[in-house]
């Protein structure tokens, strides 16, 4: 186990160990049975948002111009591409497959390793593929809906996602450590500032931590669907369907 590995599980641990949030009166959620760490967890991250991530990635926006954040996003997310067209080939797409991957060399070559999206403008838009949907894709449920330190909300079915998708990126098999960190740092960084204007949003919800659940289990339903999820019939508790 890696230092930084451990270091989030004695995080994890020391969560648990500090108690559990209350949970609003209510029918339960049947999606979201560890509901009471779950909002102890995130309450957790809120604050590091406030007092860590948010006030970088304020100074990061207000010191760069928007060009320079631009190509930086562009670059990332063509960095971690490979992970998009690994997942067309395990879900069977070769029209996709084909697509991103003209769009991958496209943009590593044209578009200078990444800065720059020639691939858009030339009608390659870009796709949303992770393990995660992948599984669900093959028909496996969501499982139990989770809220992890640092890395924010998921599902059991997300979370073995993550750990696959980690192994098709390719800085994992960087020689170097600390440029591995940077980039996934840098990775954060351009993540939250895309995810500022969410956050008052969610900020403004009656209860932020049931809006981001909602909102990222419809989105991830979304996504395994390629954008048409099933209708679902109405249940009893006003839950939805654990299973696709």
């Amino acid at each position: 186990m890696t230092n930084r590995s451990f270091a989030l599980l004695t995080l994890l641990i020391a969560l648990l160990a500090t108690g559990c949030a209350s949970v609003p009166k209510g029918k339960p959620d049947p999606r979201d049975r560890f509901e009471r760490i779950n909002r102890s967890v995130f309450s957790f991250n809120q604050g590091l948002d406030k007092h860590v991530a948010r006030p970088v990635t304020m100074a990061y926006v207000a010191v760069t111009p928007g060009p320079v954040r631009s190509g930086v996003s562009n670059f990332l997310a063509n960095l971690g591409y490979p992970v998009v067209i690994v997942n067309d080939v395990l879900q069977a797409k070769p029209s996709p497959f084909a697509r991103d991957t003209a769009r991958f060399v496209l943009n590593t070559t044209v578009g200078i390793g990444g800065l720059f999206d020639p691939a858009t403008k030339v009608g390659l838009q870009s796709s949303n593929e992770d393990f995660g949907q992948t599984l669900g894709y093959w028909g496996m449920g969501t499982g139990p809906y989770l809220m992890l330190p640092l890395l924010g909300p998921s599902d059991a079915r997300d979370l073995v996602g993550k750990v696959a998708d980690h192994f098709a990126q390719p800085r994992t098999y960087l020689n170097s450590t600390t440029l591995s960190l940077g980039l996934q740092g840098a990775e954060l960084v351009d993540k939250r500032a895309a995810a500022l204007d969410a956050t008052e949003v969610m900020n403004r919800a009656f209860d932020p931590y049931a809006f981001m659940r909602n909102a990222y289990l419809q989105r991830r339903q979304f996504l395994v669907h390629d954008g048409n999820p099933p209708d679902e019939s109405p249940v009893e508790d006003g839950s939805s369907a654990d299973e696709q």
